[in-house]
């Protein structure tokens, strides 16, 4: 029976974190903090997100999907031009999403988002960290129910704040753009300088720190829900040196020795089968590991020492607020999670003409990426496929497609005690779970009811996800979800739908067949083995759920195999009408002229319908 004092609520959010980093789920990396937590709480294995981050932070934020919320697509891929889009595959275009309703680029108000329903009932509710679901005043944490926050707007940003001065007329390149400033706002105004000595983990770690000791302090009695989403450990790879110095040497054989080493601790912790099948590495942009020179080899395991670094700065400010928790006396009454947005990032930018142009030059002029100086904040690198699939194995691919690597995330929940079953703790579960049931659950724990359908005087639709709380409360609940639940999912022309353990998949080329495969994933996890040819029926089942969830959701498809997307174009907005003002240029942080790049979308409405 759950205690009559209301739970607190931490939710934790890693950047492009992969499946088996964390030492829980396989990993060398040294994480305590999060083994802390896994140990007392519950491993997912099959849960599930968006296949990029803004989708998933939507889905956490509201419970539902994020075509609905308004990030159809990251505003990133939808507002960049087509010809450079490094995300388009076999020519494909995201221009007909752009400016469609649930394509705004920032959370919209077609959903109530999470703490703004807690906030108006009685919880004290706090941010610190990654936002990306709007970068103006208009749209800012503060404006959709976080009292305190500290927000980083946009996607990614130098984990330094090192911004170069650019000598005239040098340009920020076009891919760079959202990748360069340091935007932060606090309590719905723009943070005109960081503090000296900033990293982006510390920061958010000692800023959501301050927020719970002044809430001690000031003995406000409210429970509080804190959101506590990292930018790390999200390209550009930096971290302090003396944890990047932890691991060096530690990756010198190389991805492929990485990766069968971590699928074997996958196995001996019982999290995939002895005998799994891992997808091939699926690399051809980029080459072989013994193909490359020995400077490039050192480079190679430099980027992902930085990488492994980056995530135990993360564990660390996890366990600095934690640990607060606990000496506070609130760790038992905290729901504490923790998980990734997405898999992890693989994309191989140097392969891509937008970067081998006007940006590999930029960074060789204003960026140091010799290789002690890697991991500093005046380099710029990642770690490419080949590092990604080592972490996403034995799943298919990684980050922005919709395969298993994609989207399948680490998952920890620690209950509050009096909300989890005794045999819950330390337990590694293969239930189905997804992002959009983090706020059922917390809505369920907290007793508070969804306010659908409306809110504040709006129209506002219900959640899709379910409450996890049942399950964590009786081992005789098998599962969160119904044995044939149906998920979609979506991202720039990605596509798939599963029903209990049959998914259909839609991979462009080069990296896919451009048509829809099946796979059966309990006999097959890693997607290896194509059974639409064998079972056309199960395919064509699995299809009408695919058309089904595109009328429910309002996607904008991207391609003629998806659906038919011409008539939605003719109602779409006027170009640039609807884009967020473009912080990076001069002046655009300055409120007084904020206004000259900043315009507000034309108001009209798409009928989504809801089952």
């Amino acid at each position: 029976m759950a205690p009559d004092k209301r739970p607190n609520f931490l939710v934790i959010v890693a950047d492009d974190l992969g499946f088996s980093d964390l030492a829980p789920f396989g990993g060398e990396i040294n994480t305590p903090n999060i083994a802390k937590l896994a140990a007392n709480g519950v491993r997912f294995t099959d849960f599930h997100a968006a296949a990029a981050c803004s989708p998933s932070r939507a889905m956490i934020m509201t419970g539902t999907d994020h075509h609905i919320a308004g990030l159809g697509n990251l505003i990133e891929w939808t507002n960049i031009s087509g010809q450079n889009d490094p995300n388009s595959e076999g020519g494909m275009s995201t221009a007909p999403q752009r400016g469609m309703p649930g394509y705004e680029g920032y959370l919209n108000e077609r959903v109530a988002a999470l703490p703004e329903i807690l906030k108006d009932n009685g919880y004290l509710t706090l941010l610190s960290g990654k936002w990306h679901l709007g970068l103006t005043p208009e749209r800012s944490p503060k404006a959709r129910g976080f009292e305190r926050s500290f927000a980083h707007l946009p996607a990614c940003s130098n984990h330094y704040a090192y911004e170069p001065q650019l000598e005239k007329p040098d340009q920020i390149p076009e891919f760079m753009t959202m990748s360069f400033i340091a935007l932060h706002s606090e309590d719905g105004e723009y943070v005109k300088k960081l503090p000296e000595g900033w990293y982006s983990s510390d920061g958010y770690g000692d800023k959501m720190l301050q927020y719970l000791k002044d809430r001690h302090e000031s003995k406000d009695e409210r429970p509080f829900f804190g959101y506590f989403p990292f930018t790390a450990p999200h390209w550009p790879l930096q971290a302090p040196k003396e944890y990047i110095e932890k691991y060096k040497g530690v990756y010198d054989d190389g991805p492929d020795a990485l990766r069968l080493k971590r699928l074997q601790r996958l196995k001996d912790l019982g999290m995939v089968a002895q005998d799994v099948e891992p997808h091939p590495v699926v690399a051809d942009e980029v080459k072989e590991w013994e193909e490359l020179t020995p400077e490039e080899k050192a480079k190679s395991c430099r980027a992902m020492e930085v990488f492994a670094a980056m995530v135990e700065v993360i564990d660390v400010n996890v366990g600095k607020v934690v640990d607060y928790l606990e000496q506070t006396g609130e760790l038992d009454n905290t729901f504490v999670c923790f998980m990734s947005d997405n898999g992890a990032e693989g994309a191989a930018y140097e392969a891509y003409p937008i970067v081998q142009g006007s940006m590999i030059g930029h960074l060789k002029k204003y960026y140091n990426n010799a290789l002690d100086n890697l991991g500093a904040g005046d380099s710029f690198i990642w770690y490419g496929p080949r590092w990604a699939q080592a972490a996403t194995a034995p799943s298919r691919l990684y980050k922005a497609y919709t395969t298993e690597g994609g989207v399948r995330v680490p998952f920890v929940a620690q209950f509050p005690k009096g909300y989890q079953d005794s045999s819950r703790a330390g337990s590694i579960t293969d239930v189905f779970a997804t992002v959009m049931d983090l706020a059922p659950t917390i809505l369920d724990m907290a007793g508070v009811k969804h306010p659908a359908p409306s809110f504040h005087g709006r129209e506002v639709v219900p959640m899709r996800g379910a409450s996890m709380a049942p399950f964590a409360r009786s081992s005789s609940v098998e599962r969160v979800h119904a044995e044939d639940f149906v998920n979609g999912w979506e991202t720039c022309g990605r596509a798939a739908v599963r029903k209990g353990d049959w998914k259909i998949v839609y991979i462009p080329k080069p990296k896919g067949p451009e048509r829809w495969q099946l796979y059966n994933l309990r006999a097959d996890p890693g997607e290896v083995h194509d059974l639409a040819d064998k079972q056309p029926e199960r395919l064509q089942e699995l299809l009408k759920l695919w058309d089904q969830y595109v009328l429910e959701t309002g996607v904008i498809p991207l391609a003629p195999e998806l659906g038919n997307w011409i008539a939605a174009t003719e109602a779409q907005m006027p170009e640039n009408a609807w884009m967020e003002y473009e912080y990076w240029k001069d002046g655009a942080r300055d409120e007084k002229t904020r206004s000259r790049f900043f315009k507000s979308p034309p108001r009209f409405t798409r009928e989504i319908k809801q089952f």
